[in-house]
Protein backbone atom coordinates (compact mmCIF):
# COMPACT_ATOMS: atom_id res chain seq x y z
CA UNK A 1 0.00 0.00 0.00
CA UNK A 2 1.46 3.40 -1.15
CA UNK A 3 1.33 6.53 1.41
CA UNK A 4 1.25 9.38 -0.51
CA UNK A 5 3.87 12.34 0.40
CA UNK A 6 0.83 14.81 1.85
CA UNK A 7 0.15 11.48 4.20
CA UNK A 8 3.49 10.97 5.39
CA UNK A 9 4.49 14.37 6.13
CA UNK A 10 1.09 14.68 8.39
CA UNK A 11 2.07 11.29 10.16
CA UNK A 12 5.59 12.94 11.07
CA UNK A 13 4.47 16.08 12.05
CA UNK A 14 1.96 14.19 14.69
CA UNK A 15 4.92 11.98 15.53
CA UNK A 16 7.07 14.60 16.46
CA UNK A 17 4.13 16.37 18.33
CA UNK A 18 3.35 13.54 20.33
CA UNK A 19 6.60 12.90 21.39
CA UNK A 20 6.92 16.27 22.66
CA UNK A 21 3.93 15.75 24.70
CA UNK A 22 5.08 12.40 25.75
CA UNK A 23 8.52 14.36 27.10
CA UNK A 24 6.35 16.50 28.72
CA UNK A 25 3.96 14.47 30.74
CA UNK A 26 7.20 12.67 31.82
CA UNK A 27 9.13 14.92 33.17
CA UNK A 28 6.37 16.67 34.86
CA UNK A 29 4.13 13.85 35.20
CA UNK A 30 0.89 15.88 33.44
CA UNK A 31 0.73 18.03 30.44
CA UNK A 32 2.25 21.35 31.10
CA UNK A 33 0.64 23.85 31.97
CA UNK A 34 -1.73 22.31 34.86
CA UNK A 35 -1.90 25.07 37.54
CA UNK A 36 -1.08 28.54 37.94
CA UNK A 37 2.14 30.35 36.25
CA UNK A 38 3.76 32.83 38.08
CA UNK A 39 5.80 35.80 36.52
CA UNK A 40 8.48 37.99 38.21
CA UNK A 41 9.15 41.15 37.74
CA UNK A 42 12.68 42.62 39.32
CA UNK A 43 10.90 46.06 39.07
CA UNK A 44 8.05 48.09 40.79
CA UNK A 45 4.66 48.02 38.98
CA UNK A 46 4.03 50.41 36.29
CA UNK A 47 7.76 50.12 34.31
CA UNK A 48 8.53 48.29 30.96
CA UNK A 49 9.18 45.25 32.61
CA UNK A 50 6.26 45.26 34.64
CA UNK A 51 4.06 45.68 31.23
CA UNK A 52 5.67 43.29 28.90
CA UNK A 53 4.64 40.83 31.93
CA UNK A 54 1.41 41.60 32.36
CA UNK A 55 0.51 42.30 28.71
CA UNK A 56 2.26 38.38 27.96
CA UNK A 57 0.83 37.11 31.01
CA UNK A 58 -2.77 37.92 30.13
CA UNK A 59 -2.45 36.82 27.02
CA UNK A 60 -1.19 32.97 28.09
CA UNK A 61 -3.56 33.08 30.20
CA UNK A 62 -6.53 33.40 27.41
CA UNK A 63 -4.62 31.11 25.62
CA UNK A 64 -3.81 28.03 27.91
CA UNK A 65 -6.83 28.57 30.49
CA UNK A 66 -4.70 28.54 33.62
CA UNK A 67 -4.25 31.56 35.81
CA UNK A 68 -0.95 33.69 35.21
CA UNK A 69 -0.23 36.41 37.79
CA UNK A 70 2.19 38.63 37.87
CA UNK A 71 4.63 39.41 41.04
CA UNK A 72 7.11 42.41 41.18
CA UNK A 73 10.23 41.64 43.62
CA UNK A 74 11.92 44.99 42.81
CA UNK A 75 15.86 45.27 44.47
CA UNK A 76 18.91 45.52 43.78
CA UNK A 77 18.87 46.15 39.58
CA UNK A 78 16.76 43.24 39.46
CA UNK A 79 19.08 40.66 40.98
CA UNK A 80 16.49 39.84 44.12
CA UNK A 81 13.54 38.79 41.60
CA UNK A 82 16.46 36.59 39.45
CA UNK A 83 17.64 34.84 42.21
CA UNK A 84 13.93 34.11 43.64
CA UNK A 85 13.68 32.77 39.60
CA UNK A 86 16.89 31.08 39.92
CA UNK A 87 16.35 28.88 43.48
CA UNK A 88 12.55 27.83 42.19
CA UNK A 89 11.39 24.55 40.63
CA UNK A 90 12.41 24.22 37.47
CA UNK A 91 8.76 23.17 36.30
CA UNK A 92 7.43 25.96 33.98
CA UNK A 93 5.83 27.52 36.88
CA UNK A 94 7.91 30.38 37.95
CA UNK A 95 9.59 32.51 35.15
CA UNK A 96 10.96 35.64 35.24
CA UNK A 97 10.98 38.94 32.53
CA UNK A 98 14.35 39.68 32.49
CA UNK A 99 15.88 42.78 31.13
CA UNK A 100 19.17 43.78 30.06
CA UNK A 101 20.33 45.51 33.28
CA UNK A 102 19.69 42.50 35.14
CA UNK A 103 21.13 39.73 32.76
CA UNK A 104 24.08 41.07 30.48
CA UNK A 105 25.33 43.53 32.75
CA UNK A 106 24.73 42.92 36.72
CA UNK A 107 27.30 39.69 36.11
CA UNK A 108 30.30 42.16 35.22
CA UNK A 109 29.19 45.16 37.03
CA UNK A 110 29.16 43.06 40.63
CA UNK A 111 32.25 41.68 42.11
CA UNK A 112 30.42 38.31 43.55
CA UNK A 113 26.67 38.07 41.35
CA UNK A 114 24.80 35.91 43.29
CA UNK A 115 23.77 34.14 39.75
CA UNK A 116 25.26 33.13 36.18
CA UNK A 117 22.65 33.92 33.74
CA UNK A 118 24.10 31.46 30.91
CA UNK A 119 24.25 28.53 33.42
CA UNK A 120 21.22 29.28 35.92
CA UNK A 121 18.39 30.32 33.21
CA UNK A 122 16.62 28.60 30.10
CA UNK A 123 16.32 31.29 28.22
CA UNK A 124 12.82 31.34 26.30
CA UNK A 125 12.59 34.34 24.21
CA UNK A 126 13.03 38.09 23.98
CA UNK A 127 9.97 39.72 23.97
CA UNK A 128 10.87 43.14 22.74
CA UNK A 129 13.60 45.24 22.08
CA UNK A 130 13.98 49.34 22.20
CA UNK A 131 16.87 51.80 22.06
CA UNK A 132 17.82 54.79 24.39
CA UNK A 133 17.71 58.59 23.48
CA UNK A 134 20.39 60.55 24.05
CA UNK A 135 18.73 63.50 25.87
CA UNK A 136 19.64 67.33 27.07
CA UNK A 137 18.47 69.87 28.97
CA UNK A 138 17.51 73.11 26.45
CA UNK A 139 20.33 74.60 28.64
CA UNK A 140 22.86 72.82 26.76
CA UNK A 141 23.82 74.65 23.76
CA UNK A 142 23.68 71.74 21.89
CA UNK A 143 21.07 70.48 19.16
CA UNK A 144 23.39 67.53 17.49
CA UNK A 145 25.90 64.85 18.75
CA UNK A 146 28.63 66.57 17.33
CA UNK A 147 27.97 70.04 19.46
CA UNK A 148 27.63 67.59 22.41
CA UNK A 149 30.37 66.29 21.97
CA UNK A 150 32.35 69.97 20.86
CA UNK A 151 30.79 71.61 24.11
CA UNK A 152 31.87 69.04 26.37
CA UNK A 153 35.50 68.72 25.53
CA UNK A 154 35.72 72.53 25.71
CA UNK A 155 33.68 72.56 29.46
CA UNK A 156 35.89 69.29 31.00
CA UNK A 157 33.46 68.11 34.64
CA UNK A 158 31.03 70.48 34.00
CA UNK A 159 28.08 68.35 32.46
CA UNK A 160 26.68 65.75 34.71
CA UNK A 161 24.33 62.63 33.38
CA UNK A 162 21.76 60.85 35.18
CA UNK A 163 21.09 57.19 35.42
CA UNK A 164 18.68 55.69 37.15
CA UNK A 165 19.49 51.87 36.03
CA UNK A 166 22.59 50.25 35.50
CA UNK A 167 21.72 49.88 31.30
CA UNK A 168 21.52 53.33 30.88
CA UNK A 169 24.71 53.65 33.27
CA UNK A 170 26.76 51.79 30.85
CA UNK A 171 25.55 52.94 27.64
CA UNK A 172 26.41 56.33 29.04
CA UNK A 173 29.82 55.68 29.74
CA UNK A 174 30.52 53.21 26.52
CA UNK A 175 29.66 57.08 24.68
CA UNK A 176 32.49 58.54 27.04
CA UNK A 177 34.51 56.27 25.90
CA UNK A 178 33.62 55.99 22.41
CA UNK A 179 33.78 59.83 22.23
CA UNK A 180 36.70 61.11 24.60
CA UNK A 181 34.13 63.04 26.58
CA UNK A 182 34.24 63.48 30.25
CA UNK A 183 30.51 63.85 31.89
CA UNK A 184 29.89 63.41 35.77
CA UNK A 185 27.34 60.45 36.69
CA UNK A 186 24.76 61.05 39.38
CA UNK A 187 22.72 58.21 40.51
CA UNK A 188 19.33 58.12 40.74
CA UNK A 189 17.39 55.22 42.31
CA UNK A 190 14.69 55.30 38.54
CA UNK A 191 14.30 56.39 35.50
CA UNK A 192 11.04 58.76 36.81
CA UNK A 193 13.94 60.25 39.34
CA UNK A 194 16.59 60.31 36.48
CA UNK A 195 13.92 62.26 34.12
CA UNK A 196 12.82 64.43 37.13
CA UNK A 197 16.71 65.66 37.66
CA UNK A 198 17.10 66.92 34.08
CA UNK A 199 13.77 68.17 33.58
CA UNK A 200 14.64 70.47 37.26
CA UNK A 201 18.06 71.68 35.23
CA UNK A 202 20.13 69.10 38.33
CA UNK A 203 21.62 67.40 35.20
CA UNK A 204 22.56 68.30 31.75
CA UNK A 205 21.80 64.90 29.95
CA UNK A 206 20.38 61.24 30.31
CA UNK A 207 19.85 58.34 28.10
CA UNK A 208 16.81 56.84 28.83
CA UNK A 209 13.92 54.78 26.88
CA UNK A 210 12.24 56.67 24.55
CA UNK A 211 8.26 56.47 26.28
CA UNK A 212 8.95 58.60 29.50
CA UNK A 213 10.61 61.15 27.42
CA UNK A 214 8.78 61.45 24.26
CA UNK A 215 6.13 63.81 25.60
CA UNK A 216 8.70 66.56 27.25
CA UNK A 217 10.80 66.29 24.11
CA UNK A 218 8.06 67.49 21.44
CA UNK A 219 6.76 69.77 24.09
CA UNK A 220 9.75 71.04 24.08
CA UNK A 221 11.06 70.82 27.87
CA UNK A 222 14.02 68.44 26.94
CA UNK A 223 15.81 67.95 23.42
CA UNK A 224 16.04 64.71 21.89
CA UNK A 225 19.39 64.56 19.72
CA UNK A 226 19.40 61.00 19.26
CA UNK A 227 18.56 57.39 19.31
CA UNK A 228 21.29 54.46 20.37
CA UNK A 229 19.84 52.12 18.23
CA UNK A 230 21.43 51.25 14.28
CA UNK A 231 18.32 52.60 12.44
CA UNK A 232 15.96 55.93 13.69
CA UNK A 233 12.21 54.69 15.46
CA UNK A 234 9.06 55.22 14.11
CA UNK A 235 8.33 57.40 17.00
CA UNK A 236 11.14 59.72 16.60
CA UNK A 237 12.13 59.62 13.46
CA UNK A 238 13.45 63.29 12.59
CA UNK A 239 15.98 62.10 15.32
CA UNK A 240 19.25 60.53 13.85
CA UNK A 241 20.92 57.64 15.52
CA UNK A 242 23.96 58.29 17.77
CA UNK A 243 25.93 56.24 14.99
CA UNK A 244 24.87 58.08 11.82
CA UNK A 245 25.63 61.43 13.60
CA UNK A 246 29.45 60.65 14.06
CA UNK A 247 30.12 58.02 16.12
CA UNK A 248 30.02 55.19 14.43
CA UNK A 249 29.75 51.75 15.83
CA UNK A 250 27.68 52.96 18.50
CA UNK A 251 24.60 50.44 19.51
CA UNK A 252 22.56 50.28 22.84
CA UNK A 253 19.44 48.26 22.25
CA UNK A 254 17.66 47.31 25.28
CA UNK A 255 15.41 44.22 25.85
CA UNK A 256 13.25 42.63 27.61
CA UNK A 257 12.64 38.89 27.59
CA UNK A 258 11.47 35.29 29.50
CA UNK A 259 12.96 33.34 31.12
CA UNK A 260 12.84 29.87 33.35
CA UNK A 261 15.15 28.42 35.97
CA UNK A 262 18.12 26.22 34.98
CA UNK A 263 16.96 22.45 34.22
CA UNK A 264 13.24 22.86 33.34
CA UNK A 265 12.60 20.46 30.95
CA UNK A 266 13.31 20.67 26.85
CA UNK A 267 9.02 20.09 26.02
CA UNK A 268 8.10 22.73 28.58
CA UNK A 269 10.73 25.64 27.38
CA UNK A 270 9.65 24.63 23.52
CA UNK A 271 5.91 25.30 24.34
CA UNK A 272 6.65 28.16 25.85
CA UNK A 273 9.02 29.80 23.30
CA UNK A 274 6.45 28.93 20.49
CA UNK A 275 3.26 30.63 22.27
CA UNK A 276 5.44 33.39 23.56
CA UNK A 277 6.48 34.01 20.35
CA UNK A 278 3.15 33.69 18.60
CA UNK A 279 1.42 36.75 21.48
CA UNK A 280 4.24 39.08 20.60
CA UNK A 281 3.37 39.06 17.06
CA UNK A 282 -0.36 39.21 17.20
CA UNK A 283 -1.37 42.54 15.98
CA UNK A 284 -3.31 43.77 19.12
CA UNK A 285 0.13 43.37 20.72
CA UNK A 286 2.29 44.49 18.19
CA UNK A 287 0.50 48.00 18.80
CA UNK A 288 0.61 48.66 22.10
CA UNK A 289 4.56 47.74 21.92
CA UNK A 290 4.52 50.18 18.84
CA UNK A 291 3.11 53.27 21.42
CA UNK A 292 6.16 52.30 23.58
CA UNK A 293 8.70 52.08 21.07
CA UNK A 294 9.31 48.67 21.63
CA UNK A 295 10.07 46.26 18.64
CA UNK A 296 8.49 42.73 19.26
CA UNK A 297 10.60 39.50 18.69
CA UNK A 298 10.18 35.93 19.58
CA UNK A 299 13.81 34.85 19.18
CA UNK A 300 14.50 31.25 19.60
CA UNK A 301 15.92 30.32 23.06
CA UNK A 302 19.27 29.51 21.36
CA UNK A 303 19.67 33.05 19.70
CA UNK A 304 18.56 34.75 23.09
CA UNK A 305 21.27 32.89 24.58
CA UNK A 306 24.34 33.78 21.74
CA UNK A 307 23.36 37.52 22.43
CA UNK A 308 23.39 37.30 26.13
CA UNK A 309 26.60 35.98 25.58
CA UNK A 310 28.10 38.60 23.03
CA UNK A 311 26.42 41.31 25.35
CA UNK A 312 28.49 39.73 29.28
CA UNK A 313 31.62 40.21 26.50
CA UNK A 314 30.54 43.62 25.24
CA UNK A 315 29.32 45.48 28.53
CA UNK A 316 31.70 44.04 30.59
CA UNK A 317 34.85 45.68 28.62
CA UNK A 318 33.14 49.22 28.68
CA UNK A 319 32.55 48.17 32.48
CA UNK A 320 36.57 47.51 33.02
CA UNK A 321 37.42 50.55 30.95
CA UNK A 322 35.29 52.73 33.27
CA UNK A 323 35.88 51.26 36.49
CA UNK A 324 32.33 50.74 37.62
CA UNK A 325 31.45 48.53 40.41
CA UNK A 326 27.99 47.85 42.23
CA UNK A 327 28.00 46.99 45.49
Amino acid sequence: MRITLARLATVVVLGAATASALGEVASTGQAYPAKLIRIIVGFPPGGGNDFFARLVGAKLQEAWGQPVVVENKPGANGIIATEFVVKSPPDGYTLLVGATGQISINPVMYAKPPYDPLRDLAPVTMLGSFPLVLTLHPSVPARSVQELISYAKANPERLKYSAGATAFLVATEMFKQMTGTSITHIPYKGSAQAINALLAGDVEMTLVDSPPVLQQIRAGRLRGVAVTSTNRIPSMPDVPTVAESGVPGYEVVLWSSLFAPAGTPHAIVSKLHAEVARIVRLPDVAEKFATHGVVPVGNTPEELAALIKHEIAKYGGVVKASNIRAE
